[in-house]
């Protein structure tokens, strides 16, 4: 059954000037999504800029510097509500200096929006993007091709972008691919069906995400729990309590479960599931809890509360897809902070396998340096043994960060396979 209250986190992505912002503004402005105020400051400085109507770009270009060179500069993000659905929107810049932001604004989406300009076509940039969205696991993909209005809602235009693109996106792991044939600028299939296109006949944007399935996008089976900090109350009524709190990244936890505490080992059984406000007798992810068990063991922050007949692989030695996000090239063998869901401690770079060609599909295995935005695979090694799942099977507890010792700059992003 739909669940009117699920939030969909989605992200948007192409080319500069592909016509992001315009979509999202038009998104936001045909859903009555607006605030009085924001639409009143938008009409002023779009008449200042000379245009005739409301310049849709500026719901989301949120810095001075990116209106004035009309580039989003950041990972721009927004909430709106409809009638069926929450959401999430992450803006993702599409030049390719920013495409670093791209795997910071998908790294938790449910889908990916991405544009193509119907003149233009496939170009460098999509193929990026799209190979991001694959190599980030999300789930499904919406491709719309737009500024239809610009080749006078062309069928053969929209084809000719659907074959372009289905030459390489074979070749990536997404289950779900969508195509929507748009105008952001004039609304067409954007919130409203457009009658410019009766060729066309899906759904709008809106409706699509609205009605998009994703209860069975989340891993239900591996139950993981990492532990953020222990509860110890100072007060006479939770004298004897202990609680470990944190969220929980997968799976369903249940009162009288038999769990055991990584990596020590130790085994015992749930004694309560707490909230702020009322005890459980089940939770499930992406919940955050209290959770207290029945025998006093010793388990800390970092540490990781996994079902005892469904365990993850604890190891020192990691393999994964990486993508480099810093200015600064990766250092040889490199010591930097990996932080894994609630774990923190020191990893090096071994090894650099190979770097990935998004535009060939190739692996070149000659290159090793690794400068902003490239995607390679590598070995790391880390002080202690973490607790892990290959992102393919589990997102939460196959996802880590390499963090900058020095300056404490994110500067890369890993996905274990």
């Amino acid at each position: 059954m739909f669940d009117n209250n699920q939030l969909l986190r989605f992200t948007t992505a192409g080319s500069v000037d592909d016509g992001k912002s315009t979509l999202i503004g038009r998104l936001l402005y045909d859903s009555k999504s607006i605030f009085e105020d924001q639409l009143l400051a938008v009409e002023n400085t779009s008449k200042k800029k000379g245009h005739n109507g409301v310049d849709l770009a500026l719901f989301t270009d949120g810095l001075r510097d990116e209106r004035e060179q009309g580039i989003t500069i950041d990972v721009a993000y927004r909430y709106f509500t409809t009638p069926k659905r929450k959401f999430i929107i992450a803006d993702t810049p599409g030049h390719i200096q920013y495409t670093r932001n791209m795997v910071t604004g998908a790294s938790t989406a449910n889908a990916a929006i991405i544009l193509v300009d119907s003149r233009a076509g496939v170009i460098e940039q999509t193929r990026r993007h799209a190979f991001i969205a694959s190599l980030l696991q999300i789930p499904h993909i919406i491709v719309c091709i737009n500024k239809m209005d610009l080749v006078d809602f062309s069928q053969d235009a929209y084809l000719n972008v659907i074959e372009q693109f289905e030459e390489f996106s074979s070749k990536l792991l997404v289950r779900d691919i969508r195509f929507i044939p748009i105008s952001a600028l004039e609304g067409d299939n954007v919130v409203n069906r457009s009658v410019k296109m009766d060729w066309y006949k899906g759904a709008p944007l809106l409706d699509t995400l609205e009605t998009m399935h994703i209860s069975s996008d989340i891993n239900k089976i591996d139950g993981r729990f990492p532990v953020q900090t222990v509860l110890r109350p100072q007060n006479d009524s939770h004298r004897d309590y202990r609680g470990y709190a944190g969220r929980i990244a997968s799976g369903i936890f249940r009162v009288g479960d038999e769990v055991t505490a990584m990596p020590s080992g130790f085994t015992s059984r749930i004694k309560s599931i707490d909230t702020f406000d009322e005890s459980l007798s089940e939770a499930y992810a992406p919940m955050s809890i209290s959770m207290t068990l029945k025998d006093n063991i010793d388990v800390g922050r970092g540490d990781m509360i996994v079902r005892s007949n469904n365990k993850p692989e604890a190891t020192q030695d990691l393999e994964m897809m990486m993508c480099w996000l810093n200015d600064k090239p990766a250092k040889p063998r490199g010591k930097y902070i990996i932080r894994h869901t609630s774990n923190e401690q020191t990893a090096m770079i071994k090894q650099v396998i190979y770097k990935f060609n998004i535009n060939t599909f190739q692996r070149d295995t000659e290159d090793k340096e690794l400068r902003m935005n490239d995607i390679c695979k590598v070995r790391l090694r880390t002080t202690q043994p973490l607790m892990i799942d290959s992102y393919r099977d589990n997102r939460a507890t196959g996802s880590v960060v390499l963090i900058d010792q020095d300056t404490n700059e994110t500067v890369a992003a890993g996905m274990i396979v």
